[in-house]
C-alpha cells in the first residue's frame, strides 16, 4: 500500500489550501481515511477522518474550517482547508485503515501513512 500526500505550501492567514492523498495497492473504497498533523516539537494530532461510507469527523480546532472528502473513482482523499491560521502550521499526514473502515481519531489505529506535506501559514 502506498499513500502519496501533496498540496502543501505557504499561505497567508485567512487563506486556503487543498491537500490530496492518493492511495494505491488496496481497494480504496473499503478504507477509512484520515488526516493528522504534527507541528514542530509537538505530538502528531488528529485533524479529520472519513469513513468508508462517507461519514466525517473533525477535531474541534478545525471544525467549520476544514472539510475532508473522498473520490473513490480517483482513489484519493482531500482536505480542503479554509480560514487558515498560523497555528495550523504543521506537517500534514494522511493515514488509512482497512481493518474497520469507520475511522478513528487515535493515530495508533492506522497501519498506513503517507510521507507528509508541509503547510505553513504566515501571520
Amino acid at each position: 500500500v502506498q499513500l502519496q500526500a501533496s498540496g502543501g505550501g505557504l499561505v497567508q492567514a485567512g487563506g486556503s489550501l487543498r491537500l490530496s492523498c492518493a492511495a494505491s495497492g488496496r481497494t480504496f473504497s473499503n478504507s477509512a481515511m484520515a488526516w493528522f498533523r504534527q507541528a514542530r516539537g509537538k505530538e502528531r494530532e488528529f485533524v479529520a477522518y472519513i469513513t468508508w461510507t462517507g461519514g466525517t469527523y473533525y477535531a474541534d480546532s478545525v471544525k467549520g474550517r476544514f472539510t475532508i472528502s473522498r473520490d473513490n473513482a480517483e482513489n484519493t482523499v482531500y482536505l480542503q482547508m479554509n480560514s487558515l491560521k498560523p497555528e495550523d502550521t504543521a506537517v500534514y499526514y494522511c493515514a488509512a485503515d482497512w481493518r474497520a473502515g469507520w475511522g478513528f481519531a487515535n493515530r495508533y489505529e492506522y497501519d498506513y501513512w503517507g510521507q507528509g506535506t508541509q503547510v505553513t501559514v504566515s501571520s
